[in-house]
């Protein structure tokens, strides 16, 4: 009797917990965004969180946790409870970061879910600048090295975007820290900074005279920018873009992970979220669990060497 009683005990906490996964989400779910609001990031995750809610079911309330080169927002996500109610907005920074000591969190801190987009990087100048072209710029830096300024978020993407084209250049920039692309823009705007990693969501300004494209890093000229130079064209040979994804904290149940990861495919495959994609200079680019866990891995020792080339590598 007594081993029956406890079997029904069993039973019971299984069915209970069974029925809470598939009740999932009945409350708001918290999608943290490590990066200031009006960011590139915050500006790819917010329309995502509108497809995200409409297949979860559930309203996906953006949470802009910043500071520390967006280690701050990480660590928030990684002591979050495992429930399913806290997802984290990730991009490769949870590397770079990591490698050049700048954080303290990694991407095996959490669960990978999927990869959302792909952003490539743009080296943009300020309109105060004196040159228009790289082969300008490139010859003022040989004579004056290490007094071009560069607005970067110090450790990650933004600082090792400049930093890989420092060494296939062979020249030295001089870096100014900024916490992500909003105030980074906000100085270029201003003329107090000579250059910074961006991308196609400046193009208005460009067209209008505010910034300057020097050279997009991918293979080949973007459609939607047809008059800049692939970096590669310029004898740079330097390919760079930014890919971005959810994860949830470290412990999360595997049937809350699937649901979300579906919610996940269903949200990136909406014609809006392209559309709004296309006006972040942004391609979708979904990668399911698998997929997204074997990038995060590649992309990993990726970072690391580039960290290791760069000299910035502190683990």
């Amino acid at each position: 009797m007594r081993r029956l009683t406890v079997l029904a005990c069993l039973l019971a906490f299984v069915l209970a917990a069974t029925a809470g996964f598939a009740a999932y989400p009945e409350r708001p779910v918290k999608l943290i965004v490590p990066w200031a609001a009006g960011g590139d990031t915050d500006a790819i995750f917010r329309p995502f969180g509108q497809q995200l809610q409409k297949h979860l079911g559930q309203t996906v309330v953006i949470a802009n946790v910043t500071g520390a080169s967006g280690t701050a927002g990480a660590r928030e996500a990684k002591g979050s409870p495992a429930d399913g109610y806290t997802l984290y907005a990730v991009h490769d920074y949870i590397h770079s970061t990591y490698y050049t000591g700048v954080a303290d969190v990694a991407f095996t801190d959490f669960e990978p879910i999927c990869s959302v987009s792909n952003t490539p990087s743009v080296l943009t100048a300020s309109p105060k600048s004196k040159w228009s072209s790289w082969p300008e710029l490139l010859g003022d830096a040989k004579v004056r090295p290490g007094q071009i300024t560069v607005g970067a978020t110090l450790g990650s993407t933004s600082h090792f975007f400049p930093a890989l084209i420092e060494k296939a250049a062979d020249i030295k920039f001089k870096y100014v820290s900024y916490e992500g692309l909003a105030p980074r823009m906000n100085a270029i705007l201003g003329g107090h900074i000579d250059l910074t990693d961006s991308n196609l969501t400046q193009k208005g300004k460009v067209d209008a005279g505010q910034l300057k494209f020097l050279g997009v890093a991918t293979e080949k000229r973007l459609p939607d920018a047809p008059n800049v130079p692939t970096l590669k064209e310029l004898g740079v040979n330097v390919v760079y873009a930014v890919t971005r994804g959810l994860m949830v904290p470290k412990g999360t149940p595997a049937e809350l992970i699937a649901k979300i990861e579906d919610a996940c495919k269903r949200a990136t495959s909406e014609p809006k979220f392209a559309e709004d994609m296309a006006k972040q200079g942004t391609f979708v680019r979904f990668l399911d669990r698998k997929g997204y866990s074997e990038f995060l891995k590649q992309n990993d020792d990726l970072n690391k060497a580039l960290a290791r080339d760069l000299g910035l590598l502190k683990r």
